[in-house]
């Protein structure tokens, strides 16, 4: 994440996203600067607005809990189920163990 703090550091500075700058941040953040990961995200930045993938952001987090929800949902559901089918199997035992006792 401090390579993307980096990078929006310098953005919101008015600086230009090149490898030596993400680098020089880095170091005088204290941090170890990997030279492949600062190139993977200059170049993975290249591309993107920043202003509005700033703005889409709350928008994009928002979102995340909502999906959240349901997947807690269905996690329920499915404990649930294995609880029903393990007293099926239960049941089924006892009458097994009544036929031959």
């Amino acid at each position: 994440m401090e390579y993307v703090y980096a990078a929006m550091l310098l953005h919101k500075a008015g600086k230009e996203i090149t490898e030596k700058t993400v680098s020089e941040v880095l170091t005088a953040a204290g941090v170890s600067a990997d030279a492949v990961r600062v190139k993977a995200l200059v170049a993975s930045i290249a591309e993107v607005n920043i202003e509005e993938a700033i703005k889409a952001a709350p928008a994009m987090m928002a979102a995340a809990p909502a999906t959240a929800a349901p997947a807690k949902k269905e996690e329920k559901a499915a404990e649930e189920e294995e609880e029903d089918e393990s007293k099926k199997e239960e049941a089924a035992m006892e009458g097994l163990g009544s036929l031959f006792g």
